[in-house]
């Protein structure tokens, strides 16, 4: 039996405490946002990589973030020391990928398109990952370390993703607008101005997090864990690996959105000015989507609106699809649509934090013991492999439409491969991951409900047998 160990758990977090963990998650998603909305287009547009050896690249880097992943999980948990487990890692993650997002958008002088610069970005790109390994897993793992009650839990969750969401917001938004202000032949210089920014952001808010941020629910202090006892905590938690394909097939869709948005604005409807209204209403969409969460999920229920959520992303993609082969761009029914499928994508992204928390619970029911860090790899895993698909996709895609860099007017195949993989691969996607979750997910409130108490009322039997 294993007895679980609560500083004042019991006592409500204080609005502050809140903010102060939220906090992170802005500097965290500036860094993604930086990587996942420009960094292929600065690759192939700037630095004229090659978009093929782009997509296998990024893939072959998120395989390795597959293995690592986990391995940072087992040495979160294992960590000991009078900061905690996590707080170190937040801090000195924080500050290694700051400095490695700025070398990731600096060029130090290699010829475009060489093969030098290959290697460069090749290095960063994987230093990158790594780095971000070491702050996202013991971030998100705080989570069910901080609140027992489950309601709270959907509030503590909801506050990193509107950090996360501001933090998007403000890179997709001024990114553009930065950039316009550098002419063609400067903007790797441009770029590299964003990231100097964009990494003093994450230093700031890391350290912010973790100066005030503590485990208020801790395992005893013999609880060790092997990289053998988290491929069994892997194995033996059914229903982790269920929300993990489920969440890998719909990140996957927002990822191909996200990603070629650049592209659509800049090749397809011709207007990058339309990027930045594109990110401001993504953003506010997926902000209000998180604050929605909370409260419908008290009244519908956390897994009704989650498969909401997907369903009005689903409509809103095709939607856009619909709209986007129409010829000349219908911009207010765009953006109409767009603010429907990211108002759903908000309450699913909200809802994805607060149930890894229950599948840490679900774990320690199955399994005897409890594994914050081991089950929040697999948060960080999802999205890699998510990101890993996304770039081959990408990288092969653009290749195959004939993708021509920086030509205006972009031949029709190559707009009808963004427009393709922008907004047909994702609802086709969403639909998937709604089918499995309402076959196979079975973690209901009333059922978590009876483990969440029973978990932390230290009543717990290990079934390492199951």
């Amino acid at each position: 039996m294993q007895r679980i160990k609560q500083q004042n758990a019991s006592s409500a977090l204080t609005l502050k405490n809140k903010l102060i963990y939220g906090i992170g998650a802005m500097g965290l998603d500036m860094s993604y946002g930086l990587c996942f909305s420009f960094f292929m287009k600065y690759s192939t547009d700037v630095l004229l990589i090659d978009s093929f050896f782009l997509g296998v690249m990024m893939a072959v880097a998120r395989v390795w973030d597959g293995v690592n992943d986990p391995m940072m999980g087992t040495i979160a948990n294992n960590t000991k020391s009078r900061f905690g487990r996590f707080r170190p890692w937040v801090f000195l993650g924080g500050i290694l990928n700051a400095v490695v997002l700025f070398f990731l958008f600096f060029n130090p002088g290699f010829n475009t398109g060489s093969v030098k610069l290959h290697i460069y970005i090749t290095i960063f790109y994987v230093l990158w990952g790594m780095s971000m390994t070491m702050i996202d897993i013991p971030y998100w793992s705080f989570i069910p370390t901080l609140t027992s009650n489950l309601n709270e839990r959907n509030v503590i969750s909801a506050i990193p993703r509107f950090f996360s969401g501001l933090g998007q917001l403000t890179v997709m938004g001024a990114t553009p607008l930065i950039l316009s202000a550098f002419p063609a032949e400067k903007q790797s210089t441009g770029f590299a101005l964003i990231a100097a920014g964009l990494s003093i952001m994450m230093i700031i808010t890391s350290t912010i997090t973790a100066a005030g941020t503590r485990e208020r629910i801790v395992p005893p202090k013999e609880e060790k864990f092997t990289f053998k006892e988290t491929l069994r905590t892997l194995r033996g938690n059914d229903q982790l690996l269920v929300f993990l394909v489920v969440v890998i097939l719909f990140n996957l869709g927002w990822y191909m959105m996200n990603a070629l948005a650049a592209y659509f604005f800049d090749y397809v409807a011709e207007d990058n000015k339309l990027f930045t209204l594109f990110a401001a209403v993504s953003g506010v969409a997926q902000a209000v989507g998180l604050v929605l969460m909370s409260p419908l999920s008290k009244r519908f229920g956390k897994q009704r609106v989650f498969k909401g959520g997907i369903t009005a992303a689903i409509v809103g993609y095709l939607a856009l699809l619909f709209i986007s082969t129409r010829g000349t761009l219908n911009i207010p029914l765009f953006f109409a649509f767009d603010l429907l499928a990211c108002l759903g994508i908000g309450c699913v992204f909200t809802a994805e934090m607060s149930m890894f928390a229950d599948l840490v619970d679900y774990g320690e029911f199955k399994l005897g013991k409890r594994t914050e860090s081991i089950v929040y790899s697999m948060k960080s895993f999802q999205m890699k492999f998510a990101q890993m698909a996304q770039a081959l996709i990408m990288g092969i895609g653009l290749a195959i439409f004939s993708y021509q860099k920086n030509v205006h007017p972009q031949p029709e195949s190559g707009k009808t491969g963004i427009v393709l993989m922008m907004f047909l691969i994702p609802p086709i996607l969403a639909l998937a991951a709604l089918i499995l979750f309402t076959r196979k997910y079975k973690l209901h409130s009333e059922y978590l409900e009876d483990i969440s108490q029973a978990a932390h009322k230290g009543k717990l039997e290990a079934s390492s047998t199951q």
